[in-house]
C-alpha cells in the first residue's frame, strides 16, 4: 500500500481484534514510523496480526512536545506516520491531542481512520439519549474537586459519558447522586472484551449493585441529562 506522507491517526481495538477494520490493518502494515502510547502493547498488536516492527517510539504525557516535534519532522521530510493509543482513538482521555492540535494549526497533512470508540459505545449500550452527549473524561479524584466537576452539569440536558477506574467508580457514582439526583445510568465493563456487560438503572441502584461485589476492568458510565423522565423520585417528593 502506498501511503502519502501524512499523520495517521489511527483507533486501534478496545479488546476485540475482530474491531480492527482492514483500512487500519493496511495502513499499520505499511507505515514506517508508529508513534504509540506503549510500544508494548502495541507490539502486541502487531504481532498478532503478523504485521513486521516498523521504527516504534512512545507517545505519552510527559514527552508530547518532544515526540510531536519528531512526528513534525518525519512528515516534513515526507515519512508517513501512524499515531495510535493501546484502544480506541488517540487523543481521547488518551496522548495524542496535543500533535493532532500542532496539524491543524500548522495546516499539516492528516487524516483520521475509524475505528473503536468507548464513548459512542458506552452511549449506546446505556439506552440513554443520544441526540445531545458530553463526554466528560475522568473525573477528579478529590471530592471537592470531583464535586465542582459534576456541579458544571448539573443542569444541562446533555448525556453525560465518563471514564473511570474499577477503585474509584462507586466514589464517582457516590457523588453523581449527591449532585444530580438519582437519575438513569449504565455503568459499561470490559466493552467488546469477553467479560463485557452493562449495568442499567437508576444511581442508587447501580451504587448498591457495586457495593456488593468486586470491581474489575475497564469502566465507562453514562448518566442521563437533567430532565424529571430520566430522575427518580421518592413518593413522598412527587406529592
Amino acid at each position: 500500500m502506498d501511503l502519502s506522507a501524512q499523520l495517521y491517526v489511527v483507533a486501534t481495538p478496545l479488546g476485540n481484534l475482530g474491531d480492527l477494520s482492514d483500512r487500519v490493518r493496511e495502513v499499520l502494515s505499511s507505515v514506517p514510523v508508529i508513534a504509540c502510547e506503549d510500544t508494548r502493547r502495541t507490539w502486541q498488536l502487531l504481532s498478532s496480526l503478523q504485521i513486521p516492527r516498523p521504527e516504534m517510539f512512545s507517545y505519552r504525557q510527559g514527552n508530547e512536545d518532544a515526540v510531536t516535534r519528531r512526528i513534525e519532522g518525519f512528515i516534513r521530510s515526507g515519512t508517513p506516520v501512524a499515531l495510535c493509543s493501546d484502544g480506541g482513538y488517540p487523543g481521547i482521555s488518551d496522548p495524542g491531542y496535543r500533535v493532532i492540535r500542532r496539524f491543524a494549526t500548522e495546516n499539516l497533512p492528516y487524516t483520521v481512520l475509524p475505528g473503536p470508540c468507548s464513548v459512542d459505545l458506552a452511549l449506546l449500550l446505556s439506552g440513554l439519549p443520544t441526540s445531545s452527549y458530553t463526554f466528560k473524561g475522568f473525573p477528579p479524584r478529590t471530592p471537592g474537586k470531583k464535586r465542582k466537576f459534576f456541579e458544571q452539569e448539573k443542569d444541562l440536558p446533555h448525556t453525560m459519558i465518563y471514564l473511570e477506574s474499577p477503585f474509584r467508580v462507586v466514589a464517582s457514582l457516590k457523588m453523581a447522586l449527591e449532585v444530580f439526583g438519582d437519575r438513569e445510568a449504565a455503568v459499561c465493563f470490559e466493552m467488546t472484551k469477553l467479560h463485557e456487560r452493562v449495568n442499567r438503572g437508576i444511581l442508587s441502584t447501580l451504587i448498591q449493585q457495586l457495593e456488593k461485589h468486586p470491581i474489575k476492568g475497564e469502566i465507562t458510565f453514562v448518566v442521563a441529562g437533567s430532565n424529571p423522565k430520566f430522575t427518580h423520585l421518592e413518593e413522598d417528593e412527587e406529592e
